[in-house]
């Protein structure tokens, strides 16, 4: 029996989808990457997950773990023809949270937003939030160590992770569903499988630490004279306000401009524009803590130090919502705009504005004309460092790769990262042999070897080919 025979076999009615019929999974979000697989896989049990990859391991076919597909490095699509793509989405249980430890057991192909909403009525939450998150699955999330904007108050997705089962190339299960914080029995596996891409293994549940449910918050909306002066006040946010900070985001003019012209439905709410915009929220558990008062002091100091040109907090939920759209929708905004070089980069929060002055002027040098949107999370130092060509130019005539290693030079030398939350998967490979060390690379394929001996588990993501020698 020929492998698509005996997965179909497996995997029973509406399981198995051939490969002339998986171009819905077959390409990255970008539409830029993806080869046309045997088949997609649509398993919906771990043991089922196991036979497949037992049954791929055996027959030498590369298996490609796909969550919503929302990434932006191809690590969820095939890097060459004949690979079978694993989805998990039809495994989208979620088990009754356990509120008084804090924790919810969940399978990988649930959707974050379809999470938040199941955990509505409850004291607590799911700490994790971002752009995608109405597609974007647990799976996924986890094998690229989401971060997104909360990510300075609870952590990358790695900190909000208890326990997990995995399925290993070969097909073992490995069962790790602990729902505990402490648990030193050793080396930290699960911590291993957060951030691997789909690389060693197949996440298929995870336990997930909640937080308490904010039952007040604030929201403001500000302007600002520069970068450089949001990230002089986003210093004295942290000082004032650093127990109740959980959101502090950033975005340009040429941004905003482009969010303006392009999405439906936004609106500037503030009575003058400027050089950079901060979405600042504080939330609080208790409703006594006085989080409106709070903030507006600090925009009162903000003026009167010359940083803040305007602001206004939200009066009531709607307006909370449409001052968050304005930031959210800086990626949407940029992409109907047209082609685009996105980067993405961290940098130690206080040389966010260094770094954004710095990159200009290295991008302006080697494109003159190339206009720059920078945003993202000050409160981490992620920046979403991202290109449009010189006003009436279709593209960026070839000069797309070398901006691109210039600008994770200059990270790397800031004491960054040129890949800060969306991973490496098989775009920023080289840029990884090229830029960390060999005992660094080193170690992550002899991890690869020892647990995907074959090189079946998504090959080409991380690391180059099948085998490191």
């Amino acid at each position: 029996m020929d492998l698509a025979s005996e997965l179909a076999l497996i995997l029973g009615p509406g399981g198995w989808v051939p490969g002339a019929e998986a171009r819905p999974w077959s390409r990255d979000w970008l539409d830029r990457h993806g080869e046309a697989p045997l088949g997609v896989a649509r398993p919906g049990t771990t043991e089922a997950v196991s036979r497949v990859l037992a049954a791929c391991h055996a027959a030498g076919v590369p298996v490609v773990p796909q969550g919503g597909n929302t990434g932006l490095c191809s690590a969820a699509v095939a890097g060459r023809p004949g690979a079978v793509i694993l989805s998990l989405s039809r495994m989208a249980g979620i088990a009754a949270p356990d509120l008084a430890s804090g924790s919810v057991t969940v399978e990988a192909g649930v959707i974050l937003a379809t999470l938040h909403a199941a955990l509505e009525g409850t004291e607590m939450i799911f700490p994790l939030h971002l752009g995608a998150e109405g597609s974007a699955q647990i799976g996924g999330l986890i094998g690229t160590n989401a971060g997104g904007s909360h990510a300075f108050r609870h952590g990358m997705m790695s900190d909000l992770v208890l326990g997990l089962e995995v399925v290993l190339p070969d097909g073992r299960v490995w069962n790790g569903l602990r729902s505990v914080q402490k648990d030193n029995a050793g080396y930290a596996l699960r911590k291993l499988f957060c951030g691997a891409e789909g690389t060693l293994g197949v996440v298929t549940r995870a336990v997930l630490r909640l937080a308490p449910r904010p039952r007040a918050r604030a929201t403001a909306l500000l302007a600002l004279l520069d970068i450089g002066a949001a990230v002089a006040f986003g210093g004295r946010l942290r000082a004032d306000l650093g127990d109740v900070l959980t959101g502090i985001e950033f975005f340009s003019d040429l941004g905003l401009d482009l969010a303006l012209r392009h999405v439906p439905g936004l609106a500037w709410p503030l009575d003058s524009r400027a050089g950079a915009y901060l979405l600042v929220e504080v939330a609080s558990t208790s409703p006594l803590v006085p989080l409106d008062g709070m903030l507006s002091d600090s925009l009162e100091w903000g003026m009167a130090a010359g940083l803040v040109t305007d602001g206004a907090l939200a009066a009531n939920e709607a307006q909370r919502a449409a001052f968050w759209r304005l930031r959210e929708e800086q990626p949407e905004g940029q992409r109907l705009e047209g082609v685009q070089l996105k980067h993405d980069i961290s940098v130690p929060p206080g040389r966010i504005a260094e770094f954004v002055a710095r990159g200009a002027g290295l991008c302006e040098s080697l494109l003159p004309g190339v206009r720059i949107n920078p945003f993202g999370h000050l409160g981490d130092g992620n920046i979403h460092y991202n290109l449009s060509p010189p006003a009436g130019q279709a593209d960026f005539a070839g000069l797309g790769p070398g901006i691109g290693i210039e600008l994770a030079r200059l990270a790397d030398g800031m004491g960054g990262s040129f890949a800060a939350e969306h991973g490496l998967g098989r775009t920023k490979v080289a840029l990884a042999d090229a830029l960390r060390g060999p005992a660094e690379r080193g170690l992550m394929a002899s991890l690869k070897r020892a647990l995907d001996p074959a090189g079946g588990m998504n090959p080409g993501v991380i690391l180059r080919g099948d085998r490191q020698e």
